[in-house]
């Protein structure tokens, strides 16, 4: 439920930028303008233990990936919409730096409020293109709790997926994470808890 008092619809200013930035629907693209990387550094590769369990490649992916900034949740209004600017401008980064390196390996988009997000993630296996529905929803504790990345077609098949088919995030993803509210966002999500798979 959209708790935001204003009387313009602040989901709309969020459209529109998404349309400025080459957005289709939502959908992460590589937008035409290059982002600013961010001066900041996360909190992470140096500092985390090798049992961490974070590969030297996706510690320097997320290195690359820009920072955020605002500590907003689905709540805050256009606090929000202002987080949702920083999350979209991190995606396009990301999609960027995965093309950029051939690997390109999701497709995501949004609804109108940035709330839930679904899209496809694929791999390539001897030769043939496996590909699975993606999903998952902001919580509303958001930063400071992380999304559930979830894939349904996987449920029960690893012993990393819980029911749902949601991945486990517990052992070397949700401490990073932690250590680097507000930081970290949609971008760094799938790229610590996705892309290693």
């Amino acid at each position: 439920k959209n708790n935001c008092n204003n009387s313009s619809d602040p989901y709309k200013k969020t459209m529109e930028f998404a349309e400025a930035a080459d957005i289709t629907k939502s959908s992460v693209a590589v937008a035409s303008t290059t982002i600013a990387e961010s001066n900041d550094k996360p909190v992470a590769a140096e500092e985390s233990k090798p049992a961490s369990g974070i590969d030297e490649g996706t510690k320097s992916t997320i290195q690359k990936i820009p920072l955020l900034r605002t500590r907003a949740s689905p709540r805050d209004g256009d606090q929000w919409i202002t987080r949702l600017r920083e999350e979209y401008q991190a995606l396009i980064q990301y999609v960027k730096i995965n093309k950029d390196n051939d690997n390109d390996w999701f497709q995501i988009e949004s609804n109108k409020t940035g709330t839930r997000w679904t899209g496809k993630c694929w791999t390539y296996y001897q030769g043939l293109k496996y590909e699975f529905d993606l999903n998952f929803d902001i919580p509303v504790t958001y930063p400071v709790a992380n999304p559930e990345l979830c894939i349904p077609e996987l449920e029960g098949k690893t012993a990393k997926m819980y029911r749902g088919g949601k991945i486990c995030l517990t052992d070397h993803f949700q401490p990073l994470w932690q250590r680097n509210v507000p930081r970290f966002g949609i971008a760094h999500a799938l790229a610590m808890g996705l892309g290693p798979w």
